[in-house]
């Protein structure tokens, strides 16, 4: 994509390092199930530890975000996005050795349970921005590269794909007058959401952007309603010149009423399977503007942290802990426009605003 001589964006930062700088008020809810660990053989490259870890910081750092446990996803639930052959698989430890290399990960009673959170968390995240919070967050998920039918890439399920079906079916029975519930899933993980592409490949009511590095993982790439391929070595500005693109052609084609978006840590210069050399900065930058792209369409925003794999795991970290003290600062917004009372009410199914193609 060639450079614009006065590209539409600036790379403004402004941190709030200090948690009481965002005020008291504010809250992001986030789901976590960290406490499922993978017994992973010695020397995987797969950082367990870090979804932990997270935790901790945010629990010193940011005491704002109030963290609850994940529940798992029902059989019913993930069949809205896989076949029941491939759950009934995963549940009993009967995936293929093939299967199995596929998704990176050996099979075990928390393998299995910490799939179910992880989609868990992104359901309960929906529901929440949903019933009037704005903005909430999976403390994990993000698992883009799993298929209806099979894992890949250290996803087993796919947490985005099952959580814009349920909220598609829970807005039907209480909206219906509204019309269809329309999700984008904006995917700024540094590898395609190729999973995604593929379960909703023939369905219009969601949007698939992703926003990767052309010559990363997957190596065949499936097609999503909107693909940006960046060169090895993409930098901020190019970064996010491509992204303003990228949201003023969703804009062109689609209104959504829900927002779910992959926080990828991995387009980060200091990733070891990233490729790209985005900054500290240049990832809070694309943070704020998919946050505010959503903000200004009055749309509720579900954010998972997607993936991330430092070659220090606080490297990693840090862009997460940016993720969230700006999704901090985008509640505050949110809270202005909704009163109290009113997410109360909305959260027991009472009043709940319809936040379906809402005035700005």
């Amino acid at each position: 994509m060639a450079a614009s001589k006065t590209p539409p964006w600036r790379l403004v930062v402004v941190r709030s390092h200090n948690p009481h700088l965002v005020s008291p008020r504010s809250s992001v809810h986030a789901y976590y199930a960290d406490h499922f660990v993978l017994p992973l053989p010695s020397g995987h490259r797969f950082p367990m530890a870090k979804y932990a870890r997270l935790r901790e910081r945010l629990a010193v750092e940011l005491p704002q975000v109030q963290m609850h446990e994940a529940m798992p996803a029902s059989d019913g639930e993930l069949a809205l996005a896989h076949t029941p052959d491939y759950i009934a698989a995963v549940t009993a430890g009967t995936l293929s050795p093939a299967a199995l290399r596929e998704i990176g990960f050996p099979w075990s009673p928390a393998m299995a349970e910490r799939a179910r959170r992880s989609v868990g968390a992104t359901l309960q995240a929906c529901r929440t921005a949903m019933s009037g919070a704005g903005v909430s967050a999976n403390l994990a998920g993000g698992t883009h590269h799993a298929y209806a039918d099979k894992g890949g890439g250290f996803c087993v399920f796919n947490d985005a794909a099952v959580a814009a079906r349920l909220m598609q079916a829970e807005h039907a029975r209480v909206a219906r007058s509204s019309g269809p519930l329309l999700v984008a899933i904006i995917d700024l993980d540094v590898h395609q959401g190729n999973g995604t592409a593929r379960i909703f490949e023939r369905d219009a009511s969601v949007f698939t952007l992703s926003m990767h590095g052309a010559k990363n993982f997957p190596f065949r790439k499936e097609s999503s309603d909107l693909d940006i391929d960046l060169p090895d070595g993409c930098g901020d500005a190019a970064y996010l010149e491509a992204l303003e693109h990228a949201l003023d052609e969703l804009d062109r084609r689609f209104i959504p009423g829900l927002v779910i978006y992959l926080a990828g840590a991995d387009p980060h210069e200091g990733d070891r399977l990233g490729r790209l050399k985005l900054s500290f900065d240049g990832l809070e930058a694309r943070d704020r503007r998919v946050m505010d792209w959503a903000w200004q369409r009055r749309v509720p925003l579900a954010f998972a942290m997607a993936g991330g794999y430092g070659a220090d795991m606080e490297t990693t970290l840090q862009v997460q802990m940016h993720t969230y003290r700006t999704a901090l600062e985008y509640d505050q917004r949110w809270q202005a426009l909704v009163p109290c009372s009113s997410m109360a009410a909305a959260a027991t199914g009472m009043g709940a605003p319809r936040w379906q193609n809402a005035a700005a």
